[in-house]
Parts: structure tokens; sequence; C-alpha cells
């Protein structure tokens, strides 16, 4: 079997799964030119019909059918189970080309459809979905990790390009650390900002978020300019009271915060210490408070 190694041409394609980040792919490749020609969605149809207006809603393997690329755009954990139950019903697969859009998994998920002609690509957007038209501009610029057979990585990387967005590749190996690092920048940033919004309020602080918006987004800018030279506050000053004063306030009114700020000081102290930021014998002052708490 040939395997496509050019730009693609003008594709039909098929959404397995359009909720949230399916709709969007779809409708940003029916930009570029391709031709949706049907979805399937349970929970999420009502959503995906504003995005993809006119597009039939069909079973799975129907939409399989009638697609040459197919995006499985369903739950990470679900994926393996699609594949498998694909082949196992006997959906016609040679040839066509099938994307899902999980930062975890790689290629390897999608093995049954490869034993049997099918195209595998990983495809994943570095960016947050609501699975409305807005999206569609979020994808403009942005990054996919992108993993695929040798011979398919010319298609894989120019349908990242033809949605608007650059594609990065990334190593089928490498596919949980890379989902990992994502996860744990822009999933536990919500987490502290949401705890950071709600300590404020207890503070007395009416708008919090309107306090925290240009003091999180100027940090956000240094850490990717300089990385760990952009740390500022008392952790990497080596202010050793004001953490212990900072423990004490937590312990007092929100006791659950204070072993997400004791493992978080540890390591910006790590960092401070590689950065040259925090003197040794100031780090030694700061870690024995930071170890003295629970």
């Amino acid at each position: 079997m040939d395997l496509p190694t050019q730009r693609p041409g003008r594709l039909k394609v098929g959404v397995v799964g359009a909720g949230r980040v399916g709709a969007v792919l779809a409708a940003a490749l029916a930009r570029a030119g391709h031709r949706v020609v049907a979805a399937s969605a349970v929970s999420s149809r009502l959503r995906a019909e504003e995005l993809l207006p006119g597009v039939p809603f069909l079973a799975p393997q129907e939409v399989v059918a009638a697609a040459d690329l197919v995006l499985l755009t369903v739950p990470d954990d679900a994926l393996a189970e699609l594949a498998e139950g694909m082949v196992a019903a006997g959906v016609g697969v040679q040839g066509k080309l099938f994307a899902h859009a999980s930062g975890r998994h790689g290629t390897a998920v999608l093995a049954p459809l490869a034993r049997e002609g099918g195209l595998p690509l990983a495809l994943h957007p570095v960016m947050t979905f609501t699975g409305r038209t807005g999206d569609l501009e979020r994808l403009s610029g942005i990054s996919f990790g992108v993993t695929a057979p040798g011979p398919l990585r010319p298609v894989a990387e120019a349908l990242v390009v033809e949605m608007g967005a650059e594609p990065v590749w990334i190593e089928e190996e490498h596919r949980t650390t890379y989902h990992a690092a994502l996860a744990l920048g822009a999933n536990h940033l919500v987490t502290l900002v949401v705890e950071s919004c709600g300590l404020l309020s207890a503070a007395g602080v009416a708008e919090p978020g309107r306090m925290l918006g240009p003091l999180l987004g100027a940090a956000l800018d240094n850490a990717l300019r300089l990385g760990g030279q952009g740390l500022t506050g008392p952790v990497a000053r080596g202010d050793a009271g004001t953490v212990s004063d900072h423990l004490a306030a937590l312990k007092a009114v929100e006791p659950d915060a204070v072993p997400g700020y004791l493992a978080l000081a540890r390591r910006t102290a790590d960092l401070a210490l590689d950065s040259g930021l925090l003197k040794p014998e100031a780090a030694e002052r700061l870690l024995g408070v930071l170890a003295d708490s629970p």
C-alpha cells in the first residue's frame, strides 16, 4: 500500500466524537478547504451543530465509510477501545487517515487500525477549548504536538499548518512526558489561581481576579522569557521569616493549602539556588522553616 507523503489534497473529513475539540478541528479543516461529510456525537451534538452546520450526524461506522480523514476525538481512555471495536466490527479502514487529538497518546494506540491498513496520526492542539465558534480563532499560531509514522509526517504537519497552527514533532516514547509537562503548567496553574483568589477573598479583597491579572501576566512573561532568572518573592530572596508567617496564616485560614505551598516553596527554593538568586546561607534558613512544617 502506498502511503501519502505530500501535502494532502481536499479531503472528506469525518468526526467520531464531535465534542469540544473534534468539532473545532473539523471546522478549522473546513475553513482550510476540506469538506466535513459526517459526524457522530451524543451529549455534545447541539454544540457541534453550531460549528458544523448542515453536517449529518451518523453512526461511527458510517462516519468512517464516508470519510478520507477521520478525527477520533474521544476521551484518551476510550481511544484504544474505539480502535479495537472498529476492527472487530469489520469497519473498512484501509487507506483512510485516522487522527486523534490526545496529548497523552502517540500513534501506538491506533495500532489495530494500522494493522488493517489505516493511516494513524496524532495531532494534539496545545490549547483549551469550549467547543464554541470562538475557539476557531484560538487555533491561530498555537502549537500542535505531532506524532506519525515517518512517511505520514509531511501529511500530519501539512494538516496542522492548514489549520493555522505550528506542528511540533514529538517522538512516540516522549508523548507521556510531553503531556505531563502541559498538564503541570496549564491545569495546575488554574488550581493555583483559584486557590489564590479564594485566599484573597478571605483577606477582604472584593475583586481578586482584577488584582491578580497584571501580576500573574507579568510573572508568566518573566518565566517564559527569563526562566529561573524571572523568579521574585520571598523564597527567591530567602526571607525565611516571611515564609514562616505565610505558613502560619495558611494554617489558620486554609489548612488544605499548606501542603501545596510547602511543595512549591521547596521546588522554588531549588530553582532559585540553581539560578544563583538564593544564597546557600539564606537557603539553609529557608529550608529549615520549610522542613519544620508538616
